[in-house]
């Protein structure tokens, strides 16, 4: 068997968080043991509640966020032990797309400019003739028309930035991008044009996706894999169909459950699960289970020890004691 594009092993993103001028800082695990794999051409969708981790770990994976420990493999070779000029020129092959899309483009460079400065960080052999032809070609291919070449992005409306952005990201041809929330600032008639243009994308230029979202009903569109993750910590992982039709953990049938669903009669007839409480802080989880203060099915075992992912009878893996019951 090929080794997969992207291994993810234990990672760790730890932050010390400052309480006070003469208090010792705290240390908060953004990012927690979290091990994952992800196949060439395939779409990973990571969802959980605000403040989970999901931006962490992508840029923890990308080393644009440093982990603190664990390993990443990217195509069976570790990026943890690469220098920063090695780690520069791979960034190639890896690539970002924010969540923001005005504040992640210069303000005061054209739009040809952006989309063309990987280029000329990453290929420079080519010639500026070659390189305005690749940007143009680029535009083509997010929708953007190639009179906008010299506009600068205040001219742009949001779904015209994140097009901008997205073409940035995919103009060197890389392997993987890292879709982080790209469409959770944008209005729902453009969140769907972009997610359709990232569809058309990844088939045109055989792309991978790790795609970051809060929003199940896009990530359901988009991707093949689930990861679902709470306070750092991967609860479940497994094919689209399994997570969504045959949630495993507690903590992924609560988020469905919620989810808001187009049919009336179909929203009524569903079951609601109620959560306790309000999320923990990341800076003092609760013992074992890091959902079990919340949990409505929730054991004494349960707060004794972390449970391991476990595979559950429709395929998903997830960290949950029930599971064996």
């Amino acid at each position: 068997m090929t080794a997969p594009l992207l291994q993810v092993e234990n990672l760790l993103t730890r932050f010390e968080i400052a309480l006070g001028m003469f208090r010792k800082p705290v240390g908060l695990n953004a990012v927690n043991d979290v091990s994952l794999t992800v196949a060439e051409g395939e779409t990973l969708g990571i969802v959980g509640e605000s403040g989970c981790g999901k931006s962490t770990l992508g840029r923890s994976i990308l080393r644009l966020i440093e982990p603190t420990s664990g390993t990443v493999l990217w195509q069976g070779k570790p990026l943890t032990d690469l220098t920063p000029e090695e780690l520069r020129m791979q960034r190639r092959d890896m690539q970002i797309i924010f969540q923001d899309p005005i504040a992640s483009l210069d303000p005061r460079m054209t739009v040809g400019q952006i989309i063309g400065e990987p280029l000329a960080i990453f290929e420079t052999a080519l010639s500026r003739a070659e390189r305005n032809e690749r940007v143009v070609e680029t535009m083509d291919a997010v929708g953007l028309a190639p009179e906008m070449i010299n506009r600068f992005p205040h001219e742009f409306s949001g779904g015209q930035a994140q097009r901008i952005g997205i073409a940035r990201a995919i103009v060197t041809r890389p392997k993987l991008v890292v879709c982080d929330e790209p469409v959770s600032a944008l209005d729902v008639s453009i969140q769907a044009q972009i997610v359709n243009l990232l569809r058309k994308l990844r088939e045109e230029f055989g792309l991978t996706f790790l795609f970051i979202s809060h929003d199940l009903s896009v990530v359901r569109l988009i991707s093949d894999r689930i990861l679902v993750l709470y306070l750092g910590r991967i609860v479940e992982i497994g094919s689209k169909d399994a997570v969504f039709d045959h949630p495993a953990h507690p903590y992924t049938q609560a988020l469905l459950a919620a989810a808001p669903v187009p049919d009336p009669k179909l929203a009524r007839s569903r079951k609601h699960v109620a959560l306790k409480g309000d999320p923990p802080s990341p800076l003092n989880p609760p013992p074992g289970c890091v959902f079990s203060n919340r949990c409505p099915k929730v054991r004494d075992a349960c707060r004794t020890a972390q449970p391991e992912l476990r595979a559950a009878r429709t395929g998903q893996q997830a960290a949950c004691i029930l599971i064996e019951e």
